[in-house]
């Protein structure tokens, strides 16, 4: 999206960078969910209402989240109001809780698929870069385990690339080698 500030912003500051934070993580993999037959570009113009309607994010609230809450969220123009993708957000609250409770932290998690460091690609051009990939399909499969759902194995590429747990900035791109720089 070139020209879009918002867009550029985000991809010169955030899409590719190394995230370790187990709730930033949740936020971001739900927000890849609701993206789920969408442009990424419609869910980042609406992020901040989604972190406004989701109470910013924090598990511990949306799992308590019921019925009146589901209506409010099906009521509110500001997200993506979808049933289904919202009863995946509400559950992927709950199973984040129950993993953290039982000594699973999501990071860990994620980044035991990369070998805790992302992976580094060299792509030329935007079509070599592939919609998923063996990783993306073995974390989708962990993922949807434990009960996740909207974490198939392209949605689950997105994410990591998001997240940074791949770089998959174009070599041409200035942000290539800043991405590769933050790898720990």
């Amino acid at each position: 999206m070139a020209g879009d500030p918002l867009y550029e912003g985000y991809h010169d500051h955030e899409w590719g960078v190394p995230e370790y934070d187990s709730r930033a993580l949740w936020e971001k993999l739900v927000l890849d969910g609701f993206q789920a037959g969408l442009a990424w570009i419609t869910i980042l113009r609406k992020r901040e209402a989604f972190r406004a309607a989701f109470d910013g994010f924090d598990p511990e609230k949306v799992a308590r989240y019921g019925e009146i809450d589901r209506a409010r969220l099906m009521a509110d123009v500001g997200i993506v109001r979808s049933n289904a993708k919202i009863d995946a957000a509400i559950n992927g609250a709950r199973i984040y809780l129950d993993l953290r409770d039982k000594g699973e932290d999501l990071s860990d998690l994620l980044w035991g698929f990369t070998g805790g460091k992302p992976i580094q690609n060299d792509w030329e051009r935007m079509t070599d870069g592939p919609a998923q990939t063996p990783v993306a399909v073995e974390m989708s499969k962990a993922l949807k385990a434990r009960g996740y759902k909207f974490v198939g194995p392209v949605i689950v590429y997105a994410f990591m690339q998001a997240t940074g747990l791949v770089n998959d900035h174009l070599v041409s791109c200035p942000c290539h080698e800043r991405v590769r720089a933050l790898a720990r």
